[in-house]
């Protein structure tokens, strides 16, 4: 049973990693809406992961942000750990994870979230792979094949193992618990949600990419790492 309240006090946590994203985090936060149906509160937390350039005065320029920084940069997990502990700490019934780099749609986020908000599921994931309308070939290869290796290593299945908006509950926000500092932990996420046996959902979504955002994010070269780094964890004891 979901420990939520009525759906109108429901306090929303929208956390966004960034790193040396000064060229477009203001336009990015700027077009995340602040208002979603259901939702009687929204904070968006940005974590500037140890940026050098301009990203934390970017940030700062936002007075509606919540701005956490990492004086040196612990990776992608790293910044994910930070802000779903602040979520925690706010009391957060619904957090939400989005990209800094403006290659997700902010519009997506009400749908996203809606399975948790009618209850129907612990953790929703955005997938970009159920209408791969506009994902580059070379992206579609490398993550189907990231979904394949996650689900062999840790048996849950999901089309889109690496996408980077994702909705947690209240319980899954306390359920899971992650160590991976950097890009592996996208699929780390998804062995945590089969760990405490979450119930999941996935939501198509958008993507917009152009020459910057296809600078970001997982590239295929990058997959070797992070399989390898997953399959440590995966034998660690």
């Amino acid at each position: 049973m979901m420990s939520y309240k009525n759906a109108s006090d429901l306090k929303l946590a929208i956390i966004v990693p960034a790193y040396n994203e000064a060229q477009v985090v203001c336009q990015t936060l700027s077009s995340i809406p602040r208002e979603y149906a259901g939702v009687s509160e929204t904070r968006i937390v940005v974590i500037d992961d140890g940026s050098t350039d301009a990203t934390s005065t970017e940030i700062r320029r936002l007075d509606y942000v919540v701005p956490l920084r990492h004086v040196i940069n612990r990776g992608l997990g790293g910044a994910l750990r930070t802000g779903m502990e602040w979520a925690r700490r706010w009391g957060a019934d619904i957090a939400v994870t989005f990209d800094a780099d403006g290659q997700l749609n902010p519009n997506d986020i009400q749908r996203v979230i809606q399975p948790l908000i009618n209850r129907e599921a612990d953790v929703a994931i955005g997938s970009r792979l159920l209408e791969a309308k506009d994902m580059p070939w070379y992206r579609i290869v490398g993550n189907w094949g990231l979904n394949i290796i996650t689900y062999v290593l840790f048996s849950v299945w999901t089309t889109d193992s690496q996408s980077g908006l994702r909705a947690f509950s209240s319980k899954a926000l306390e359920a899971i618990h992650l160590i991976s500092n950097r890009m592996e932990v996208s699929s780390e996420i998804i062995a945590e949600i089969g760990r405490n046996k979450l119930r999941i959902e996935e939501i198509p979504i958008d993507c917009i990419y152009n020459e910057y955002s296809l600078s970001k994010g997982q590239s295929n070269s990058n997959g070797i790492n992070i399989v390898l780094n997953l399959f440590f964890r995966k034998v660690s004891p």
